[in-house]
């Protein structure tokens, strides 16, 4: 790629965008001048709402405690309104404005927070987790002020500005107003996720939930020599291993007895949705780098990353990892593993299982050790029902907006919001993503096209219009 970094064009939409991405909002990082930055987002996007003419609330969310013992405060969550037409049903969009760290010399090509277009991409931190979406949704409205038209639904924003570090004190928050700021919502859109492809538009209605564990062997505080100690002794490592490697076999299947037991059985109409999904194997394998996939069809792929559960181990703690040759024996160790959940998989039964199959093996391996399991994460998966009117309402928009029926999709990773919205407000939630699989969240190379920043805020319009239609 000729790089030709250009400054984002005269669209005064891209200059927002451009003035939003310099503000270095990184939640990750406990530093006070980055909380600061914070703020200062949430009081720009605050302003750009208010702007609009909605009426904004900016709740203040008090303070993080760290386990350093340090306290730092927590930007405000945006409460904001517009228009309470009870002839009228009322969206609420929520996104957040945090991002994750960035540096140029992680490998940036240019400087992450300063937004650069190359080849129609708008490179920075953030361009597509999350401020485009926020914006392209505000865009969308103000499309209609701008053209002294009525908005055709009543509109509710929820902003925060922690999600990147676990939405800190907004679970809260929704539990608190659910019989106030959330009383006349009627749908929740999410737009905090990406298409499967790069030019194929999406809608999410799914994500899986997780289980992480940790699962710790100990004979002593410290370590043993091998010489001194090796053959006399039941080696902590060893029944680690063996534990981790009782979990799931070389196909991916997990052997934890009843742990399939939950999933909801596979139907004749979604496996038609799978069917339909635009993906190109190939192309997937090789922009993935993997030799091979443990399955060859596409339905297969896509079902076993989206609607059944998956074990991964990822670490061991106390071992020795380092270069060079050590003849230790580890007097404790801990290893790490997670489960992605699906429907209608619960945390806690999943908890139980786990422990009693590690008891099991562990207890057949006769070891002196001592054993200890622990669920130290437990987050639900969530569906969403697709003949919801707000799916269908998108599924017409995005017709209009880009010609196609989009691909019907879930997520393989965990987006607790949604859940904690349907279970919280019980309303319909639905993720309707605007940016390409390639844009790189997370990445050194975070991106969001400028095609899809520009249809993506017409499609939130069509998509206002087509809900007035469905109401």
């Amino acid at each position: 790629m000729e790089l030709d970094p250009r400054t984002p064009g005269s669209h005064p939409e891209l200059k927002t965008l451009k003035e939003w991405v310099a503000v270095e909002s990184d939640s990750v990082q406990p530093l006070p001048h980055l909380r600061q930055e914070l703020f200062r987002m949430m009081a720009l996007a605050a302003e750009q709402l208010r702007c609009l003419g909605a009426s904004v609330d900016s709740v203040d969310s008090g303070f993080q405690q760290l386990p350093d013992g340090q306290t730092l405060p927590i930007p405000p969550i945006i409460l904001a309104e517009l228009g309470n037409d009870p002839k009228k049903p009322t969206v609420c969009f929520y996104g957040h404005l945090d991002v994750q760290p960035a540096r140029r010399e992680d490998g940036w090509l240019t400087d992450p927070y300063t937004l650069t277009e190359v080849d129609g991409k708008l490179y920075g931190r953030g361009a597509t987790d999350n401020k485009g979406p926020v914006l392209a949704w505000i865009n969308a409205v103000s499309t209609f002020r701008a053209l002294e038209e009525d908005l055709p639904v009543n509109i509710k924003f929820i902003i925060e500005g922690m999600e990147e570090a676990g939405s800190v004190a907004l679970e809260e928050l929704v539990r608190k107003e659910k019989d106030r700021f959330f009383s006349s919502v009627d749908y929740i859109v999410i737009s905090d996720n990406l298409w499967l492809t790069q030019r194929k538009p999406a809608l999410t209605y799914g994500t899986r939930g997780n289980s992480y564990f940790r699962v710790e062997v100990k004979c002593r505080d410290q370590d043993f020599h091998s010489g001194t100690f090796g053959g006399i002794l039941h080696e902590p490592m060893a029944d680690l291993v063996a534990l981790l490697g009782s979990l799931v076999d070389s196909s991916g299947h997990i052997l934890i007895p009843g742990i399939y037991d939950q999933v909801a059985p596979l139907t004749e109409e979604e496996r038609k949705l799978y069917k339909a999904i635009d993906l190109d194997l190939e192309e997937y394998r090789n922009s993935s780098r993997v030799e091979r996939f443990l399955f060859d069809t596409k339905e297969e792929i896509l079902m076993h990353l989206w609607r059944y559960p998956s074990l991964s181990i990822h670490g061991i703690e106390g071992a020795f990892d380092e270069p060079g040759a050590k003849t230790v024996i580890p007097g404790q160790v801990i290893g790490k593993f997670s489960i992605r959940l699906v429907p209608h998989m619960n945390t806690s039964v999943v908890e139980k299982q786990v422990t009693n199959h590690l008891e099991h093996v562990f207890s057949k391996r006769n070891s002196s050790n001592q054993m200890a399991v622990s669920m130290m994460l437990g987050l639900q998966p969530w569906i969403a029902n697709i003949k919801d009117n707000q799916y269908l309402a998108a599924k017409r928009a995005i017709k209009t907006v880009f010609g196609t029926e989009p691909d019907m999709i879930r997520d393989g990773s965990t987006i607790p919001i949604a859940k904690i919205f349907q279970d919280s407000i019980q309303k319909s939630v639905m993720m309707l993503p605007l940016g390409a699989v390639d844009d790189g969240e997370h990445s050194q190379k975070e991106k969001i096209n400028r095609w899809n920043y520009i249809e993506g805020s017409k499609l939130f319009a069509a998509f206002f219009l087509e809900m007035a239609k469905l109401h």
